[in-house]
């Protein structure tokens, strides 16, 4: 029987690249879209059996609904990926209140939703990971992003709590911290003033980033809980 992963924030670029690698290891699959059918629909065309469902990640009752449905139709979730995301970034003389709430009610409050949800039926099968897409920005702050920096900090100190808690019902949970990752989010960036501040040299690709999910997903990180772990080619600031 086929595992199942479900991905939010599945249309983007980071997004896509999970999905393709589950795929490609033969996972069924479900991603959430919020407001980009057509994209949705594209992706379901490339990736026959993939599922697209348009779900508003902030909302916990449509949350609630997506993840029930799903484990009661198919009696098995083996991992959730947390992607869904957005940035609205100012300094914060600049910052309104609606850009503030906006990036913390996605990305925190979002993560929470489907980890509320998808862990209640993790604990009950016995087995299960997830895996929060984050940021360097939770880390190491980046100037511009006080709203996207705390939502991704809030979600390195879920994952660890989280991984305190669901550790006894062999339930694993991870964080990814990209730095600047080739994408829609970092095209309108100067990558050649940025470079220099990588030891590396160049910016990491979606793939980099999908590989280390499918890793964690599987049985050869079953003792990593609890990590928050940078991609993000040695970046410097």
């Amino acid at each position: 029987m086929k595992k199942l992963a479900i991905v939010t924030g599945g249309t983007g670029d980071l997004g896509k690249s999970i999905i393709e690698k589950f795929y490609e290891n033969n996972y069924q699959i479900y991603f959430t879209y919020f407001g980009n059918g057509e994209k949705a629909r594209l992706i379901e065309e490339k990736f026959p059996g993939v599922t697209a469902v348009q779900v508003d990640v902030r909302d916990y009752k449509q949350v609630q609904k997506f993840i029930n449905e799903i484990y009661i139709t198919n009696q098995r979730i083996d991992c959730l990926v947390n992607n869904a995301g957005i940035n609205k970034d100012k300094t914060i003389t600049f910052m309104n209140q609606k850009s503030w709430n906006d990036v913390i009610d996605t990305n925190l409050n979002g993560t929470f939703n489907c980890c509320k949800f998808a862990s209640k039926h993790m604990i009950n099968q016995g087995y299960g990971t997830i895996i929060n897409i984050s940021s360097v920005s939770g880390i190491k702050g980046i100037e511009g992003q006080t709203n996207y920096s705390a939502s991704k900090a809030g979600i390195n100190g879920l994952t660890k709590t989280l991984a305190k808690e669901l550790g006894k019902y062999k339930v694993r949970v991870n964080a990814i911290c990209p730095g600047f990752i080739e994408s829609e989010m970092t095209q309108n960036l100067d990558e050649s003033a940025l470079i220099k501040m990588i030891p590396l040299q160049q910016f990491g690709s979606p793939e980099d980033v999908s590989e280390l999910t499918y890793f964690l997903a599987e049985k050869g990180s079953k003792y990593i809980t609890g990590e928050i772990i940078t991609v993000d080619g040695g970046l410097l600031i």
